[in-house]
């Protein structure tokens, strides 16, 4: 199987780096070609001057995109993926809505499939191959693609239908983001009674409250500034803003969702976009 992949950021670049290195015939795009380039040389596979070219190559093309925008603009166009004749199927595996994984459908076409099978799991996961894919499609669409999953996450699970793999993505990074704003609560609480953050992180993962989340970015909590960026404060309000909506247009209510927006976006406008989302931390800290 010819794999193309679309996307090369901070995880993007290790997903596509384990599709390498378990052997399959690769090509990957970048909006940043040189970083494409790179890659290629690195890691013994082609780089496609455009998404086009990279779906022309492929049987399965990969894409890694930050959001809808950054997605619509590298499937659509002239020397976008849609625009080429041979993929027969596209995999997006960003975090998007389920509305535009419908429009990529529609846009696409009969003879060509897209799936829904964004991720779970941070740097880290992505790093050692074990994201947990949520997977818009069922267990016989997925089969054919067991290999490339295998090669990037340890666990695939099958939600049936196109789009079902977004929303759930949504609702897992609500939580995510919910538990990120309690964490730094919590942490800012107990440091203003007086306690170690070192000592209260300790208290916190030995509890009922522990989460792997907690532990895995225990470093950037800890010492931000002393660790690579991991995931935005940016993307974590986009998160956030695409799950509020769904819940909207699905007539649900997410009012501690809300909130998590609010903040976030605050935090945001307050210069902490770029920042890891561990620097909600700061945030709560220069605002009690």
């Amino acid at each position: 199987m010819r794999v193309g992949f679309a996307g090369l950021g901070r995880m993007g670049s290790l997903m596509a780096r384990n599709i390498a290195a378990s052997g399959a015939e690769l090509s990957v795009w970048n909006r940043t070609a040189s970083k494409a380039h790179a890659f290629a040389v690195e890691h013994g596979c082609e780089a496609a001057e455009t998404p086009r070219a990279l779906a022309d190559a492929a049987d399965v093309v990969v894409t890694m995109l930050a959001d809808d925008e950054a997605s619509s603009e590298v499937h659509h166009g002239p020397d976008g993926l849609l625009a080429a004749s041979r993929c027969g199927t596209f995999i997006e595996m960003g975090t998007v809505s389920p509305d535009h994984i419908a429009a990529l459908g529609d846009t696409a076409g009969p003879s060509v499939r897209v799936i829904d099978a964004p991720v779970s799991g941070a740097t880290q996961a992505a790093d050692a191959a074990q994201l947990l894919i949520m997977a818009g499609c069922t267990e016989d669409e997925a089969a054919p693609f067991a290999t490339l999953f295998g090669a990037m996450g340890t666990k695939t699970i099958c939600l049936g239908a196109p789009g079902a793999g977004a929303v759930m993505k949504l609702a897992v990074n609500s939580l995510i983001h919910g538990m990120n704003q309690t964490l730094a609560e919590a942490l800012v609480l107990s440091e203003a009674a007086g306690i170690a953050p070192g000592a209260a992180f300790d208290v916190i993962e030995a509890s009922a409250a522990a989460a792997p989340m907690f532990s895995y970015r225990r470093p950037l909590y800890l010492d931000e500034a002393d660790h690579d960026v991991s995931f935005t404060v940016a993307l974590a309000r986009k998160d956030m803003q695409l799950a509020g909506d769904l819940a909207r247009a699905l007539g649900t209510r997410m009012p501690q969702g809300d909130v998590t927006l609010e903040l976030l976006g605050d935090a945001e406008r307050h210069g902490y976009a770029a920042r890891d989302m561990a620097a909600m931390l700061d945030y709560m800290r220069k605002g009690s």
